[in-house]
């Protein structure tokens, strides 16, 4: 993918998205991620493969489901269809603080450049931009503010709890 963002670089896109189980289709090798729904019927059998491994949450879907197989998974994708829809940040927030987990929580569909320091606050790190956002351009987003108040994924302290930076 062109439009991808990881850990504030913009990078080639190793995943492949797999859907097909139902009908039968064989597992193809490298890095996939399957849909919620296709990993609770075959879990076992997607775990026994090789290669990473990731699932992805529509925004409704409660991360707590997937909380027992988050050590094995590397890549968890979570789905904002449209910018005013916010609940896949609550979705990052609980799996960074909530669940521990440490790979890679990517963000996927209605992404632009104004949600992505918000975004990489509550524990995302990885981007499908909207096609018609510019990667080069979105970069400058997690530096476009300097002072955060609230703990978030990214600061374990409220800004008066922090210890003062030298100059």
């Amino acid at each position: 993918m062109d439009n991808y963002i990881k850990d504030r670089k913009i990078e080639a896109d190793e995943w492949m998205p797999f859907t097909g189980l139902e009908d039968g289709s064989s597992l193809p090798s490298g890095d996939i991620y399957v849909p919620l729904e296709e990993w609770m019927q075959a879990r076992e059998m997607l775990l026994a493969r090789n290669g990473r491994l990731g699932v992805a949450l529509r925004n409704t879907d409660d991360p707590g489901i997937i909380k027992d197989d988050l050590e094995r998974l590397d890549l968890i994708v979570l789905e904002f269809p449209k910018m005013a829809d916010g609940r896949a940040f609550s979705q990052a927030r609980i799996l960074r603080e909530r669940y521990g987990f440490q790979g890679e929580i990517r963000a996927t569909g209605d992404v632009l450049h104004d949600q992505l320091f918000y975004m990489q606050r509550c524990g995302i790190n990885g981007y499908e931009l909207r096609a018609d956002q510019n990667p080069a351009n979105s970069l400058k987003a997690f530096d476009e503010m300097t002072v955060t108040y609230q703990p978030a994924a990214d600061e374990e302290f409220p800004i008066w709890r922090r210890e003062p930076k030298s100059i």
